[in-house]
């Protein structure tokens, strides 16, 4: 006999003739699915059966994912999953995208936000994906640029953080930061 298996996952081979018969035997339950289950286990659904068998089935997760999937294991802790994941990652984004123009850590705020939103929702993954890609394009490019190239992109990056914090500041308090810088110098 040999060591293959036919679709429903029960050895085929040589010794297929007698197995007609034990067919026969198995009953309706055996014969529709292949498993050894009892018939009023199949009819009730028997969640703890069914959730210990994919724990047996699944890899051992541990972890931040672990607790993760724990917490869905449920109706109500997938949705609270989802409530407190797309409120948490949300409001990353949101202030992310707010301290973007200004000086300081505006995108590395909204990828930590997308990160969030991408453990519980596909679409932000994808979006993290590419952000993720185009930033590392930009990076190679700059790589292979010119020395003047990299200290232009540093100029006009460090003239754009200048001139976002001189306006921010001047219409936000309505001091002028030229004014006083002179101000500080004359005395």
């Amino acid at each position: 006999m040999r060591d293959t298996q036919d679709g429903a996952g029960r050895p085929s081979g040589a010794g297929d003739a007698g197995d007609a018969g034990a067919a026969e035997a198995e009953g309706p339950a055996m014969r529709e699915t292949g498993d050894a289950e009892s018939p009023s286990m199949r009819e009730t659904g028997d969640a703890e059966a069914v959730k210990a068998e994919a724990a047996e089935r699944s890899p051992i997760r541990s972890g931040l994912h672990g607790r993760l999937d724990a917490i869905r294991s449920t109706r109500a802790g997938r949705l609270t999953l989802k409530i407190v994941i797309g409120t948490l990652g949300g409001v990353l984004v949101v202030a992310g995208l707010i301290m973007v123009p200004f000086p300081g850590p505006g995108w590395a705020v909204v990828f930590a936000g997308l990160a969030v939103l991408a453990l519980e929702f596909h679409w932000a993954h994808r979006l993290l994906e590419f952000g993720k890609r185009t930033l590392s394009a930009w990076m190679v490019w700059l790589g292979r640029q010119h020395l003047a190239v990299k200290g232009l992109v540093i100029l006009v990056a460090a003239a754009t953080a200048t001139a976002i914090v001189y306006f921010g500041v001047k219409l936000s308090f309505g001091v002028d930061l030229v004014l006083e810088a002179q101000k500080l110098l004359i005395r």
